[in-house]
């Protein structure tokens, strides 16, 4: 649980533009359950300002429960799927502010730079924000291409390869 709440920690504080939480984490407590087999915990999201510490749940807007579940999702998938080359993002961009979907974008294009010598990563973003991709596609460096995929007339998927 340290390194995963390091790089939420991390990611966080590189991504978030507000100056009202520092950073957030997840906490793991025993469970009270009187399971006899095996140990139980709970787990809940809180965010620190100034060192004092308070649930996320009901104390953030959409925006910055958006973007903790986006970090959330990005550290357990680099601590656990090592060896998976691909990240998914459904809409990141959701209830995000201006500043806070820049600092994404190059959070982003960090992870992908991080991964280039890999061969194997790939980067899912479904979205119809189209500043985003304006913005991802400025910043994202030694990625030649991506694919687009929308709607004809007639209503079928066309998928088009695009250079960035």
């Amino acid at each position: 649980m340290v390194l995963i709440n390091d790089r939420i920690r991390e990611l966080w504080r590189n991504i978030y533009k507000g100056n009202d939480i520092d950073y957030i984490q997840i906490k793991a407590e025993d469970s009270k359950s009187t399971s006899n087999f095996r140990q139980t915990y709970d787990y809940r999201v809180i965010q620190v300002k100034n060192g004092i510490e308070l649930e996320m749940r009901g104390r953030c807007s959409a925006g910055q429960r958006v973007l903790a579940c986006l970090i959330i999702r990005m550290a357990l998938a680099e601590s656990f799927s090592t060896h998976c080359g691909i990240l998914a993002l459904d809409e990141p961009t959701t209830n995000l502010d201006k500043e806070n979907i820049v600092s994404l974008t190059y959070a982003l294009a960090n992870i992908i730079q991080s991964h280039e010598n890999d061969g194997n990563f790939q980067l899912i973003v479904i979205t119809h924000d189209q500043e985003f991709l304006d913005i991802l596609r400025h910043t994202v460096q030694n990625v030649s291409h991506y694919w687009r995929i929308s709607r004809n007339p007639q209503g079928y998927s066309v998928i088009k390869k695009e250079r960035l």
